[in-house]
């Protein structure tokens, strides 16, 4: 679901978007009434073969529905995906509904290639959705992307592991960081290295340096897209993972790094090998089928004792409308279908994420396995507050900036202090060259 993303041939071809792209947000008559003749939408997506043949299956109910509208599904692999849509983008021949991610969403709403979705309130009903989840696809007081599913970073417990070192399962709405060392170091103990209390984190996203800036009243980037990171919370951070590693608490790095290589599968939640890890609510499916252990969601270490809960709703993708599109009150109507249609929810059930939507979610909780409930319950019970900034333009490297800094901290190539220096001053860097 949270993935991270090519540049190369995607921002070359993105900074030749013309600037005549940017007077297309308004008097778009997305407002206007649906067309009684006959149109085509053209509909792109990533995604795999289960991906494809579910939204399928609801374009076809869609057409049923608007028999004078035909919608025209393209789908490619994620790697190939954003640099086809860039090119397309830059030809003038952009899909009128595209399927959009965090990363990448400001990039192209800033070039003015995407429509304000709040110009078609009169055919896409968001009343559903939560402002908190609305607000990941806001940028400036103008709604460019309709979150699809929402999720939420977590603490993975395996309680088999713990069971089987006679380890209590934390209280989970008052630990903190520095319990979830001190738990995680009576696992390894007890382990004798054929176990690790805590999965190093800082190598797969920077959501967890996010959280603990958020516990903190702090951000990654400010409203203008400057980074704002204080140097000591990032210092801090490695410190703290430089800790895990060196008491034993976490795999040495040599290991950490070669099981986050390997992916999800190898990863030490899913072999088995630690008895915490942090990672996204919607994974626990994958992780249990993995393992096959009984894994259990539990909040983020420091929620209690922070200045503000740092959790929040991260988006696994939008829903966004070509501002180019020759038929914006109809892409907004297929938009609204695939958003709040029950009988097409229950096709799509969560291939997509835990729908954001919340009348969908209540409407195909019956039909979820264990784990999809699960990762439900944990999204609509846990406090969150607003949500990070949209990822700046020039800033979708971020993860493997971090990653990188990471392993130079775990191998001993420099300090958390210098790591933390760096690491504002790269980002920065990326951001302002994108500009």
């Amino acid at each position: 679901m949270f993935r991270g993303v090519r540049r190369g041939v995607t921002w070359a071809v993105l900074l030749s978007l013309t600037a005549s792209l940017a007077a297309c947000g308004s008097g778009s008559g997305a407002g206007g009434d649906l067309t009684t003749e006959k149109v085509t939408l053209r509909f792109t997506w990533w995604g795999a073969d289960d991906r494809h043949k579910r939204t399928q299956q609801v374009i076809e109910m869609f057409q049923r529905k608007h028999p004078n509208i035909t919608v025209k599904g393209e789908f490619k692999e994620w790697n190939g995906y954003w640099d086809s849509l860039a090119t397309t983008m830059a030809a003038n021949d952009a899909p009128d509904v595209m399927q959009m991610d965090e990363l990448y969403i400001a990039s192209y709403a800033e070039r003015g290639a995407l429509l304000d979705l709040k110009e078609a309130g009169k055919h896409l009903d968001t009343a559903n959705f939560d402002q908190k989840a609305l607000a990941t696809g806001a940028i400036g007081g103008r709604q460019y992307g309709l979150p699809v599913g929402l999720g939420m970073y977590s603490i993975m417990a395996n309680l088999d592991l713990l069971a089987k070192y006679q380890i209590p399962v934390p209280d989970d709405t008052k630990w903190s960081w520095d319990d979830l060392k001190r738990i995680g170091d009576q696992v390894s103990k007890a382990a004798g290295g054929a176990a690790f209390g805590v999965q190093s984190p800082g190598i797969n996203d920077a959501a967890g340096l996010s959280i603990r800036a958020r516990q903190q009243g702090k951000a990654m980037f400010d409203a203008d897209a400057k980074v704002v990171l204080p140097k000591e919370i990032a210092r801090d951070y490695w410190q703290y993972i430089l800790d895990l590693s060196k008491t034993g608490v976490a795999a040495p790095p040599s290991v950490t790094i070669e099981k986050a290589s390997a992916g999800l599968n190898q990863s030490a939640t899913a072999t088995g090998t630690a008895a915490f890890g942090l990672w996204w609510n919607t994974q626990l499916t994958a992780l249990t089928a993995a393992s096959g252990a009984k894994l259990k969601l539990m909040r983020l270490p420091g929620e209690t004792q922070g200045t503000a809960p740092g959790a929040y709703y991260k988006p696994s993708m939008f829903w966004s409308v070509s501002a180019r599109s020759e038929h914006p009150a109809e892409a907004a109507a297929f938009v609204s279908f695939l958003a709040n249609d029950e009988e097409a929810a229950k096709i799509l059930l969560t291939e997509r994420g835990v729908p954001a939507n919340q009348k969908i979610r209540e409407a195909i909780a019956g039909q979820l396995k264990d784990t999809d409930k699960a990762a439900k319950e944990y999204l609509d019970t846990v406090p969150v507050s607003d949500p990070p900034r949209i990822t700046p333009n020039g800033a979708s490297t971020l993860d493997t900036i971090l990653k990188r800094h990471t392993e130079d901290v775990l191998f001993g190539r420099t300090t958390p202090d210098a790591a933390a220096e760096s690491f504002v001053r790269e980002v920065q860097s990326e951001v302002d060259a994108a500009r």
